[in-house]
């Protein structure tokens, strides 16, 4: 793998490899009516040889075809050198199909490069044998003539030609020539005398010559017949009547032999000739028009109708002696259609499923002989019976009578005690008499389930104890019921009462709360849970649950939030502005408070007094403010209070219990000493109580805004990947040039080397113009590439067109100094090239371009010594190079 990607590599920066085919475009003749794999073109596939590259697996390949046709394949000859053959896949009809096939054919080697070119096929007609119509085609004719008849017309003969499917330009030919017999230009055969049994030969060969108008001919043989008159009747000689054959005989089998005299003598009997004179008999049965030998022409069945109830065939056979108006006489004969055991017994099904309840009794469950029967006719080959009864439990089933297909159940299949769901038997249903036909029969027996106990408890009554702090949906207890019915069907709980407050698992049993359980509004709940089966039957326990104190209750002080002014000198010890915080707790001693300022406190001028034991504390200054000796600065405090109840608790049991905490926010404004008189009016504070609240039940407000959020990254990422892969797909990188030299030329000397820049303008000829049957436009192609373009309406046809011989010589004479440099210079074999030498005017645009451009030319070493004129082919690049067409007056060049 390693190598082949350095190969692969090497290919890719070397400009792609120089993969291409020698012998391609070409055109192959193939004749129609050709066998499959006769050779139509052989090419050959010229690769690298700096690389060292193969031919990749499957390739050259057929990718397209015009039209599109599986008559033609690529067979390897050696590792380069390919054969296109036929398939035989359809057979090429120069009359019926397409005289002309393009085949693209499409190349890959190892190191990465490719070609594809076109070869056409062209189908060439080949000129039939001709064809007879009619018997002669296929059989030997025999024409029979009486004797004395007059001479004249006795049989007509039709060919035709395969080519064209006429018969306008076929001749006819008799031969021998002694013969008293002729043959006119339409192919009618006449004799030219009377014939006389006696006298004449009694037959003649014929041979009869069909030409067409290139000479190819095709004969057959007429023999002509010369019959005897004669003036008896024939008469049977046969004694027996009536026959008799087996049912589904053999067409071609035999039933009787009829024997017949003719008193004209021995010569008359040769041309008896035998049939069955009453229609209705003639599918049935045939007879030997000679010999008189009576066989089956038909396939009988005597099990359908008619024949099941009437086996008896009449035939009447008649003779005659002779073709016409001969004597003749008949006789009816009787053949029976006997019965055989052809058929065995057939039932409606194979397969039967049949079920039981598991209380079923012994009795019948199923009479396999309603279903079953033999439909041949007579006894014994209709007469079956059941016999094999076996399989997994068939001992709890039996044949009653034996061999009757009447089964029953004798034994008990209580799930319960057996444990045993389904029983699986086979039986045999067979003919009594030879070959003794036999099938198979499946008998699944499956047994239902009877609901026969309901569920049980395992306890009468339950008892959680919860606490009052577990959170809403958390599970408290499980309760358990069981149901003795096997299998199992299914138990289901639910609950009578309380449905607000608690829930229960309809499968497990788990009972959990709905919502969150208060002590101090209900100490207990007492409800009632139900377990059900499938059928309705029920079973009731009872359930308690207590509800277990906790200390979920935070303290809850008034006011809540409170504004107020001290002033800056204020004694310490003094009640601010007689401020009182009153607290209570639910589930709390009030001895239990401890009141403390969590921030807000700077230079700890504010306490509360008492700071526990008690739900009632005031407000005190601790320390006075010291604004002029530079100890305080801030004039307006807000105070944090935290109301804790783990005042009764030790220092050991704070770290393990539940502690709950209220909170109070005081703002506290320092008043400074007035400058002026304070007036005595009585003013009004307006104090604000504001409050976060976080909702639980409002979870999925977040979760639906990061979800949103996901997805429209997502969405973004997608549509990004959209536009790169779009980007990457329509928007191709430039390819680099391919700078290898295409022909290596050895160094004799080391001459001093010139740089010549040499910049050639091809431009494709197209030399072809076709309809494009979908559009019904007019398209130019290029023979030998394949090249297409439209048409353009204004510009006149090609064929009108005349090029300058000048040019055309000039193109020749270049072409043909270009192969002959390469021959003598590398001795590669490189294939059809299409070079065209510049114009005049096209060489003078291309030098100036040289001169202004210098960037854009392309150097090229030439040995001292070589002419520099010299025009040097390159080599095809495996990737298509675009087409340039050619312009027409001032219509733009297009590319393909």
């Amino acid at each position: 793998m390693l190598f082949f990607c350095l190969i692969v590599f090497l290919g890719e920066i070397s400009g792609g490899g120089t993969l291409s085919f020698s012998g391609l475009p070409g055109t192959g003749n193939v004749n129609e009516n050709s066998p499959a794999g006769t050779s139509v073109y052989t090419f050959s596939v010229d690769l690298t040889p700096d690389l060292f590259p193969n031919v990749a697996v499957g390739y050259p390949t057929i990718i397209n075809s015009n039209p599109l046709t599986k008559a033609f394949e690529i067979n390897p000859v050696s590792s380069v050198l390919y054969k296109v053959v036929t398939t035989g896949d359809l057979i090429l009809d120069y009359e019926t199909m397409p005289h002309r096939f393009e085949l693209q054919i499409l190349v890959y080697d190892t190191a990465g490069a490719k070609d594809l070119q076109i070869l056409t096929i062209q189908v060439l007609d080949v000129n039939e044998l001709p064809v007879f119509q009619g018997n002669i085609a296929t059989q030997l004719v025999t024409v029979y003539i009486l004797e004395n008849t007059p001479s004249g017309p006795i049989y007509s003969i039709d060919a035709t030609d395969s080519t064209n499917a006429t018969s306008a330009k076929i001749t006819y030919s008799l031969t021998p020539d002694s013969l008293p017999f002729g043959i006119s230009e339409t192919g009618t055969i006449y004799s030219l005398k009377k014939f006389d049994y006696e006298k004449d030969p009694d037959n003649y060969t014929l041979q009869i010559t069909a030409r067409d108008r290139l000479g190819q001919n095709v004969s057959r043989t007429v023999i002509v017949s010369i019959i005897n008159t004669n003036d008896e009747p024939p008469y049977f000689t046969t004694k027996e009547r009536a026959f008799k054959i087996p049912e589904e005989s053999m067409p071609g089998s035999f039933v009787a032999n009829i024997t017949v005299k003719d008193p004209d003598g021995e010569g008359y009997e040769q041309g008896l000739r035998f049939s069955i004179n009453n229609p209705p008999a003639l599918p049935n049965f045939s007879i030997d028009p000679v010999y008189g030998t009576v066989l089956v022409a038909k396939w009988l069945d005597r099990d359908i109708e008619p024949w099941r109830d009437h086996p008896n065939i009449s035939l009447v056979i008649r003779v005659v002696d002779s073709p016409s108006d001969g004597r003749s006489d008949t006789m009816e004969i009787v053949i029976t259609i006997e019965d055989k055991n052809d058929n065995p017994p057939e039932c409606q099904l194979y397969n039967y499923r049949v079920t039981i309840p598991e209380t079923e009794l012994p009795g019948s469950i199923l009479n396999l002989r309603n279903f079953c029967e033999d439909i041949d006719v007579e006894s014994p080959n209709n007469v079956f019976n059941f016999t094999g009864l076996s399989g997994i439990g068939s001992n709890k089933f039996t044949q009653d009578p034996p061999g009757s297909g009447n089964l029953q159940l004798i034994g008990s299949v209580d799930l319960e005690n057996e444990n045993r769901t389904e029983y699986k038997l086979n039986i045999v249903v067979q003919d009594i008499a030879s070959p003794y036909f036999a099938k198979n029969i499946y008998i699944y027996v499956r047994i239902e389930p009877v609901n026969e106990f309901k569920p049980v408890f395992n306890s009468s009554s339950y008892v959680f104890n919860v606490s009052e702090t577990r959170v809403a949906g958390s599970i408290i207890g499980n309760v358990h019921a069981t149901d003795q019915d096997l299998p199992g069907t299914g138990i289901s709980y639910s609950l009578l009462k309380l449905l607000d407050v608690f829930w229960i698992d309809s499968t497990k049993g788990s009972v959990g709360i709905v919502a969150k359980l208060d002590y101090e509004t209900n100490r207990n709940y007492t409800f009632t849970v139900q377990a059900s089966d499938n059928d309705g039957k029920f079973a009731t326990a009872s359930v308690t649950v207590n509800v277990l104190e906790e200390n979920d209750e935070p303290p809850i002080c008034s006011p809540n939030s409170y504004l107020l002014e001290v002033p800056v000198d204020l004694e310490f010890g003094t009640n601010i502005n007689g401020f009182i915080l009153t607290c209570e707790d639910k589930d709390s001693s009030p001895k239990s408070f401890r009141y403390s300022i969590n921030s807000g406190n700077v230079n700890n001028h504010f306490t509360f007094s008492p700071s526990a034991g008690s739900n009632v504390s005031r407000l005190m200054l601790a320390l006075p403010f010291d604004y002029e000796g530079g100890l305080d600065r801030i004039w307006d405090y807000r105070l944090l209070v935290f109301i804790t109840d783990d005042n009764l608790l030790t220092t050991d049991d704070r770290a393990t219990s539940n502690i709950q905490t209220g909170t109070v926010t005081l703002t506290i404004r320092v008043i400074p000493k007035p400058t002026t008189v304070i007036p005595t009016t009585p003013g009004v504070t307006i104090v604000t109580r504001t409050a976060n609240v976080y909702s639980a039940s409002a979870w999925y407000v977040p979760f639906i805004i990061v979800l949103g959020s996901l997805l429209l990254l997502g969405l973004l990422g997608y549509l990004s990947f959209l536009l790169v892969r779009y980007i990457y797909s329509y928007c191709a990188r430039k390819p680099r040039a391919d700078k290898k030299p295409l022909i290596q030329v050895p160094d004799k000397k080391k001459a001093k080397k010139e740089v010549v820049w040499e910049m050639t303008n091809i431009n494709t000829i197209f030399d072809g113009e076709a309809k494009d049957p979908v559009t019904g436009k007019w398209y130019e192609y290029n023979s030998k590439s394949g090249a297409r373009r439209w048409k353009d309406p204004n510009v006149p046809s090609k064929r009108e067109e005349k090029e300058p011989v000048a040019q055309k010589e000039i193109a020749k004479e270049t072409t043909k100094n270009v192969r002959k440099k390469e021959a003598e210079t590398s001795g590669e074999k490189l294939g059809e090239q299409n070079y065209v030498e510049p114009k005049p005017l096209e060489k003078k645009t291309e030098a100036l371009k040289q001169k202004t451009n210098p960037k854009s030319q392309k150097p090229k070493e030439e040995p001292v010594g070589k002419s520099l004129s010299s025009p040097i082919i390159p080599r095809k690049s495996p990737s298509p190079s675009p087409k340039v067409y050619p312009k027409y007056g001032n219509q733009p060049s297009k590319e393909v």
